[in-house]
């Protein structure tokens, strides 16, 4: 903020009534003050200065400009006299009356004129005085400034992973705030390398060569396209609901019970904590495989000479190394949690110099294939593991001798007096090349799909072979797992799974809303080419026998994979080892927080004791819990088991993720505005469950009624009170054309209206009145309730259609009317209070309250804006209404092309820098694009004009307020003569005037005598002094300073939005005191004035709004 001098000063338009000269009026020149005597050098006109008098479009009525004569007569002729000779010191640049000088207050009203005037010497922490926003001074406990609202609100802070805190946060005083520090990480550190480093995994290494040798590549390349697709479509889900608002710490699990609420959000959490428990148990399970299998087969505890029992003698290895490994793994989580976020780049360097190595290897075999052979026994695949040479015989010393070879398929080692194998008799043993290479042409024989049942023998179609059956040998490479289609898939998903590792960091992200998608997104596109690409790969470079086998046999116990890489086959068995130990890792520090935030929460009741943690915040119940869930995996023992098991999870858990995308995108509740567009088609399908539509009524009813909603899905629920002429039509149709904009169909609207009258009188004008407002609901597509009410009084019946409106929970929460044009020009005070009155009645309620003003200006549905602004004036903060209502808006035709610009005000102590940092901070939040202005309003002196224009305010409301009483004797007294005996009722239907109408009622008994006759001419005569009374008022100083306020934010919203297609603004409420009832809707007339469509808007008590998703 500036400095006040050397700020400068805003453009104004000056909106002047020049008053009629004193002389003019017969017999009141001897009476008029000498105004040339002195000035107040408190009170500056400078602003004023530089726009014509004719720029107040909207002409005074015409007793406003009656009682404008009369505006300069309330100075207090006494006040000639100056304390201080320097005020008598002129500076014409500083006189906003033409042609006249301002003498405002004399020494005997200093009280007066400190609380009007520009006042250094208020007392300290007044909040209201010196500022421009008196008129809305009355509830700024219940509606606080722009300025402090956005300090607290635009810097969000960080919490853990599922605590409900963040939404209590805001209720934290700033000392106990805790100092946190700013997240700092990019959408590539923070987002790309997690999700890439938790994609890829154990499957990419151990199975996808057996899932493209045995569903061949045109298959295996449509399973890797399904998963892909499977989990690029829940990322496009997960980040429309990741960008729609602010995402605390707390990732998917919070994303996805938020959005679907309790009930899902912890089926859908469990789900989600079940998959990542499972998932450490098979990157366990991988480890161990790799360990056991490829690195120091040695080290296995268990073995058997038998074939049948090798493989059970296999799985208890891999229970008793699993259960090891999970153990010390669990002691690493719980010792040195920050170990394990250390070393995650290390682990996922490993994965990167693994794929790398494989691309090198294919590049490398199109000219230079590595030496890989594999011996095969006709079209059977040979095991290597116990095999010399490839061959029946061999040559020792000029001598052929029987290799080992033969002793497995006969049952001597010598030639002769030997029984063998029929199949091994009848074909030959040949070797052929393992790894073919990219240039060989073998993915023609790879395409096709080979599955096979448990036991069969892996074989190669295009070799030659004998039609003998023979026996089976353990020295075949055999088929250990029935193979299917939808098996592969399974064992496959687990591999595409990992997409939420950017949304599970959402609390460490500098921008979590542009971050979550595009790291996310280029994730699994990467992820996706390298798997689709690799699918190619291995099926043109490897042989189909080959990849087929799956704990490389064939190839002397080689990790099948590692065939292909270079330099080195080691080099992806060590990469992937220690890839799969730190996924392991990755998992068992993730699931114990995400069961601690399900069990924070509370949903599950007797998961609440998991919820508790050792002092440095460390799950220890919950790690305690997922190490034995994930011993339950290991003791299956199989990688190929527990995969399924995982990939159930996680399809579960990606399912409700897109529920919960789907459901907020066809209920288009107004806090979905997800920042991220690209998630839903546009189509309307119908439905054709319309027989459960009234239970399914009666079941939303009932649930609504446990509570009212919360603040992501409030959406304004309308009741339209509508305006019947003589003829029963629409006065106003134009106002139902606003509320289809607003609802776009979405929602209740209830279109209420009042007939004054008996309702037994009157209830075929009901119905009449009925079918009129329900055709014209029709005519302009306004889907929702008509409501009408017989009524004795107008104001009665409005106040029983906003108590009674809707059914149960199906309420409106919002209510809107259109303003009462010509009050000023009616004498009957009538409508106005009951527009007060109805004001009042919806802050009573805690109702929010939309007023149209010039509505037959608002567009009609045909009208389509090409562009223009829908300007918001932020003044106070009430809710959030004024943020709301233009996106809505938006999002009907008419007003789609139309741009946000938003205003706030900023006063002398608010750094106006900051507040529009904060203020487009917090619209970001919002998911709410914008432009943002702040505009400065220093100068808070009470200027000439607004003075002027409080006194004729109020002169004007003293003098119909006799003409109103004159009137009112006129019209009794010729009654009278008329009929001395009747009962009138002088006020007109609708009135409210209870007190009034007593008094008359009174009056009209009373006999026509003398004493009568001399009553009524005291009146009268009183009724002449009161009129003089208003050559000597004197404003009062707190209408004065609401004056002020009307008038100086009338002048920056008429500069800046006087060409805007809409102006939102918010709705001072009305004052305390039923007394100034009057002057307020002066004070909304002037605040209003120059602007062709207004919507006054006031809140309903409660949040509408909310930057969290």
């Amino acid at each position: 903020m500036h400095p006040p001098e050397t700020t400068t000063k805003m453009a104004s338009v000056r909106f002047m009534v020049t008053p009629t000269k004193i002389d003019d009026i017969p017999g009141l020149s001897d009476t008029s003050p000498d105004l040339s005597s002195r000035s107040s050098s408190r009170v500056r006109f400078s602003s004023r200065e530089s726009v014509p008098e004719t720029s107040r479009s909207e002409p005074m009525s015409e007793m406003s400009g009656a009682t404008t004569s009369l505006a300069t007569v309330a100075l207090d002729p006494a006040s000639d006299r100056t304390s201080n000779p320097q005020d008598v010191t002129e500076d014409p640049s500083q006189n906003s009356i033409t042609g006249e000088h301002s003498q405002l207050l004399d020494d005997g009203h200093k009280k007066a004129r400190n609380a009007y005037l520009n006042n250094s010497n208020y007392e300290e922490g007044d909040e209201y005085f010196d500022k421009n926003l008196a008129l809305f001074e009355e509830e700024m406990d219940t509606r606080p400034k722009v300025s402090s609202l956005l300090n607290r609100m635009a810097n969000y802070t960080n919490l853990t992973q599922g605590a409900k805190e963040h939404e209590e946060a805001e209720n934290i005083t700033e000392g106990k705030k805790k100092p946190t520090k700013t997240p700092q990480m990019g959408t590539f550190m923070g987002v790309y390398l997690p999700c890439l480093q938790n994609i890829f995994g154990v499957i990419l290494f151990l199975r996808l060569t057996w899932v493209v040798g045995t569903a061949g590549v045109l298959q295996a390349f449509a399973i890797v396209l399904i998963c892909c697709c499977c989990t690029m479509l829940t990322a496009i889900s997960m980040s429309a609901i990741a960008t729609n608002g602010v995402v605390p710490a707390g990732g998917s699990y919070f994303m996805i019970s938020r959005a679907l609420g309790p009930e899902f959000g912890g089926a859908v959490g469990l789900c989600f904590y079940l998959g990542t428990t499972f998932a450490a148990a098979m990157y366990i399970l991988g480890a161990i495989e790799i360990f056991l299998v490829y690195i120091v087969p040695r080290a296995a505890i268990f073995r058997s000479d038998d074939a049948l029992k090798e493989s059970a003698a296999m799985l208890n290895n891999m229970r008793v190394y699993g259960t090891a490994f999970l153990v010390l793994m669990v002691l690493v989580v719980f010792i040195g949690v920050r170990y394990v976020n250390k070393f995650a780049s290390l682990f996922l360097a490993c994965v990167i110099v693994s794929i790398l190595a494989i691309y090198a290897g294919a590049i490398k075999s199109s000219f230079a294939p590595p030496h890989f052979p594999v011996c095969m026994l006709g079209n059977r695949t040979l095991s290597s593991r116990h095999i010399d040479i490839c061959s029946k015989t061999k040559e020792i010393n000029n001598m052929t001798v029987p290799s080992k070879l033969w002793g497995f398929f006969c049952n001597s080692s010598q030639f002769f007096n030997a029984t063998c194998d029929e199949y091994f008799i009848h074909n030959n043993v040949t070797s052929i090349q393992g790894i073919p290479g990219l240039a060989s042409g073998v993915i023609t024989e790879n395409l096709w799909s080979n599955y096979l049942p448990k036991g069969e023998i892996i074989e190669k179609p295009s070799a030659k072979s004998s039609d003998v059956l023979g026996s089976l040998n353990h020295e075949y490479v055999l088929v250990d797992i029935t193979t299917s289609f939808t098996l592969l898939v399974g064992i496959f998903f687990p591999s595409v799974t990992g997409i939420m590792a950017g949304s599970n960091r959402s609390g460490d992200l500098k921008d979590a809303q542009k971050s979550i998608p595009i790291g996310t997104i280029l994730a699994i596109l990467t992820t996706s080419f390298v798997y689709l690409s690799n699918v190619v790969l291995f099926g043109a470079c490897i042989e189909g026998v080959v990849l087929r086998d799956k704990f490389g046999d064939a190839v002397k116990g080689n990790l099948v994979v590692g065939t292909l890489s270079w330099p080195s086959p080691w080099v992806i068995v060590i990469g992937s080892f220690f890839s799969t130990c730190g996924a392991g890792l990755q998992s068992l520090t993730g699931a114990p927080r995400l069961l601690q935030a399900i069990a924070k929460d509370n949903i599950i009741p007797f998961l609440r004791v998991f919820g508790h943690s050792k002092a440095n915040g460390e799950p220890t119940w919950a790690l305690l819990l997922t190490a034995a869930i994930a011993e339950l995996g290991i003791l299956i023992a199989s990688l190929d088991l527990v995969a399924p098991i995982l990939s159930m999870f996680f399809l579960m858990c990606y399912l409700f993720v897109n529920l919960a995308c789907a459901l907020q995108t066809l209920l288009r509740t107004p806090n979905w505005r997800p920042r991220f567009r690209y998630y839903h088609a546009e189509k309307e399908w119908g439905d054709g469950i319309r027989g459960l539509s009234l239970s399914a009524a009666r079941f939303a009813l009932l649930r609504l009624e446990e509570g009212p909603p919360h603040t992501k899905n409030w959406r304004p629920q309308l009741l339209v009170l509508l305006k019947l002429d003589e003829d029963l039509h629409v006065k106003h149709p134009r106002l139902l054309t606003f509320a289809s904009q607003l609802k776009a169909g979405k929602g209740l609207t209830i279109v209420g209206s009042v007939i004054v009258g008996n309702f037994l009188e009157n209830y075929g004008e009901a119905l009449a009145a009925e079918q009129t407002i329900k055709h014209l609901m029709e005519a302009e597509k306004v889907k929702g309730f008509c409501q009408l009410v017989v009524a004795a009084k107008l104001r009665e019946g409005i106040s029983h259609l906003i108590q009674s409106c809707g059914l149960g929970g199906m309420k409106h929460n919002t209510v809107v009317m259109g303003w009462p044009n010509g009050w000023r020009q009616s004498e009957d005070a009538r409508a106005w209070k009951t527009f007060i009155g109805t004001v009042r009645v919806t802050t009573a309620a805690h109702l929010a309250l939309l007023v149209a003003k010039n509505i037959s200006f608002f567009p009609s549905n045909v009208e389509q804006f090409s562009e223009g602004n829908i300007d918001v004036w932020w003044i106070v903060h009430d809710g959030g209404m004024l943020m709301l209502l233009p996106f809505l808006l938006k999002q009907h035709k008419v007003w789609r092309k139309c741009s946000i610009r938003i205003f706030t005000v900023a006063q002398l102590e608010d750094n106006s820098i900051q507040m529009k940092k904060d203020l487009a901070t917090f619209l970001y939040h919002l998911r709410i694009e914008a432009e943002v202005e702040v505009v400065e309003m220093h100068d808070s002196d009470i200027s000439a004009y607004t003075y002027e224009r409080t006194l004729m305010m109020e002169q004007r409301s003293q003098m119909l307020r006799h003409m109103r009483l004159s009137k009112t004797e006129r019209d009794r007294e010729a009654q009278l003569v008329k009929d001395r005996n009747s009962m009138l009722r002088l006020t007109s239907i609708g009135s409210d005037e209870d007190e009034e109408t007593e008094t008359y009622q009174e009056k009209v008994h009373m006999t026509w005598t003398k004493d009568k006759y001399m009553a009524s001419r005291g009146q009268k005569a009183k009724s002449m002094e009161g009129f003089q009374d208003l050559l000597n008022m004197r404003p009062d100083h707190s209408n004065v300073r609401r004056m002020h306020t009307a008038v100086k934010l009338n002048e920056v919203i008429v500069n800046k939005s006087h060409e805007a297609k809409l102006v939102l603004l918010n709705m001072p409420g009305p004052p305390r005191n039923p007394e100034g009832d009057e002057n307020y809707m002066e004070f909304l007339e002037v605040l209003t004035e120059g602007l062709e469509r207004v919507l006054l808007v006031r809140g309903g008590g409660s949040e509408v709004i909310t930057i969290y998703s």
